[in-house]
């Protein structure tokens, strides 16, 4: 989420919304947003329900989810979704911000 903290304004130039979703309860999870001073939008998810709207994988033994990236238009279309294997997998940012402007 740091990453997409550092590039927030390059987002938001691209009327672009941020909304990480996260396995935590309410208040870890808004004690964590907090904590780091994330400038967009936090959605805890502690039992899944968007995790299986978007077919987010759950490894047990990586203890928890793996990430996923996802675009999706203003018109709720999803338009782009990348699913890491590991939290070393996840692009950056340039190639979302690429992706968001064609």
């Amino acid at each position: 989420m740091m990453q997409l903290h550092q590039d927030y304004d390059k987002f938001q130039e691209k009327d672009t919304v941020i909304v990480a979703v996260g396995p935590e309860k309410q208040g870890k999870f808004k004690s964590y947003f907090e904590e780091h001073n994330f400038k967009f939008y936090g959605l805890p998810d502690p039992n899944g329900e968007v995790l299986n709207l978007y077919g987010q994988e759950m490894k047990i033994f990586k203890l928890g989810r793996m990430p996923a990236q996802m675009i999706i238009n203003k018109e709720g279309v999803l338009r782009y979704i990348h699913y890491g294997h590991s939290m070393k997998d996840i692009p950056e940012n340039q190639e979302i911000l690429g992706l968001i402007e064609n």
